[in-house]
């Protein structure tokens, strides 16, 4: 490592206060789901499933999007189906093909929690961006 790559004082502070600005959001967020009744991970999952495109939603993208092996997101997804906030459903193209969608209550308990996140990050934004700004 050259003199000109080496860390100074300035960039431990920043990743220091990048770290806990990214842990104080992971807080928010599980403490939301909890309130909703969801483990974070069923948050994520719910999350994932509605913002991945139609053809995509399967358990192995679930497991990709959630850093999974896929049996955990099966479980994960197991667990969803039985609180009535997922089905399973086979594909038009390829019938062995089993894909997901939200339920309405899923599709409803996804929303609110998706509208306090977006307002926690409209307010985080000005000090993430510092902090962004900070590394360069």
């Amino acid at each position: 490592m050259s003199d000109t790559d080496a860390l100074k004082d300035a960039d431990y502070r920043a990743l220091a206060d990048f770290r806990h600005t990214l842990r104080l959001f992971t807080t928010f967020s599980e403490t939301a789901a909890a309130a909703a009744g969801l483990a974070p991970q069923q948050h994520q999952a719910l999350l994932a499933i509605r913002a991945a495109p139609v053809d995509d939603i399967t358990i192995g993208y679930v497991a990709t999007r959630l850093v999974l092996k896929p049996h955990s997101a099966s479980g994960l997804i197991d667990r969803l189906e039985a609180s009535n906030l997922v089905v399973r459903y086979n594909s038009d193209g390829d019938k062995r093909r089993s894909l997901l969608r939200l339920t309405p209550e899923g599709e409803t308990m996804l929303a609110g929690l998706s509208s306090v996140h977006r307002d926690e990050i409209a307010r985080l934004r000005p000090m993430l961006t510092e902090m962004l700004d900070r590394f360069g």
